[in-house]
């Protein structure tokens, strides 16, 4: 069976018009034939592409002979099939929305707390005078985070900075940010820095690549990611389950959208729930006229094409 690669990767690197550079950037990407979704701003990029394994290599090294994109680090997984269905590459604000775009007061490419490579961030995070802090949204960390890590009531990374009154109580801790790739972390941790927390690291490469050099380790549940996979696992050294089935409780580590398309809520939901509700959240979803089906997967396209393969 041919095997496909899946590539996440982001890079606060200037690009002078940007905008141009994201229409040129999505004919490249369809030209080698990969699919998925990349955001282009002014600071940088923050993209999740698939395809073949010779589409992605072609890929990683166009944009390592970018001067401005050299550095750019890429978590490489191998998957059965391509993880997105369409290839998608825009234009926008920020590479992650988080309102944060003064570069006098937040600029990752001067100012970010100390990167920890996994063995390192494995151990510091059980020391006493360390607190491991989640800067993802809730139901990004529902369905998996590091053991006695902190998590904040935030539907969006936006809303992180309104957090920061409550987290003053830990300015004399060492603070250990960590999320999904590390691209969070670069303004979260520059934004703690700049409220007077005087002690901020942050997980190099994120909860994938912790999974990836040490086994994932204390790392509780699965890790939510942004293509059709919606979870992947993490932990092969002391796995647990710590999600709950958002209907009746049950322990489950299967993730959905929900399949009314105005709802969309993101949550987990076990396969009795599922088949029962039809992949809606509630009985009230369920009678939404524009309803889509549910196949066990929960996951929708906009519109569904076939999968692209070479």
């Amino acid at each position: 069976m041919m095997k496909y690669n899946t590539l996440l990767y982001y890079c606060y690197s200037p690009i002078a018009d940007a905008e141009q550079f994201a229409a040129d950037h999505l004919k490249f990407c369809k030209s080698i034939g990969l699919v998925g979704r990349i955001i282009v701003a002014d600071e940088g990029l923050n993209g999740t592409v698939s395809g073949s394994i010779e589409s992605c290599r072609t890929y990683m090294e166009h944009l390592h002979a970018d001067e401005r994109f050299a550095k750019t680090e890429f978590k490489v997984d191998e998957v059965d099939e391509p993880s997105f269905i369409k290839m998608h590459c825009r234009y926008k604000a920020e590479i992650v929305h988080s309102g944060l775009r003064d570069k006098t007061i937040i600029d990752p490419n001067k100012q970010t707390g100390k990167h920890l490579e996994p063995t390192a961030f494995s151990e510091m995070m059980n020391q006493d005078d360390v607190i491991v802090l989640d800067v993802r949204s809730n139901y990004e960390h529902n369905l998996g985070k590091f053991k006695n890590a902190i998590t904040l009531d935030i539907e969006n990374f936006r809303d992180f900075p309104d957090q920061i009154e409550a987290l003053a109580k830990y300015k004399d801790k060492k603070v250990l940010t960590y999320c999904t790739g590390g691209i969070k972390c670069e303004k979260a941790s520059a934004l703690l820095l700049h409220h007077g927390f005087n002690d901020v690291y942050q997980l190099h490469g994120g909860i994938i690549k912790y999974g990836k050099e040490a086994g994932g380790k204390d790392f509780e549940g699965k890790c939510y990611v942004f293509d059709n996979r919606i979870a992947v696992d993490v932990n092969s050294v002391n796995p647990t389950v710590v999600s709950k089935c958002f209907n009746c409780g049950t322990i489950s580590s299967k993730m959905i959208n929900c399949a009314n398309p105005e709802c969309n809520e993101h949550f987990t939901q076990c396969d009795a729930c599922g088949e029962e509700l039809q992949g809606c959240c509630s009985i009230e979803c369920t009678t939404h006229p524009r309803k889509r089906p549910y196949d066990g997967t929960g996951y929708y396209v906009k519109v569904p094409q076939p999968i692209l393969k070479d």
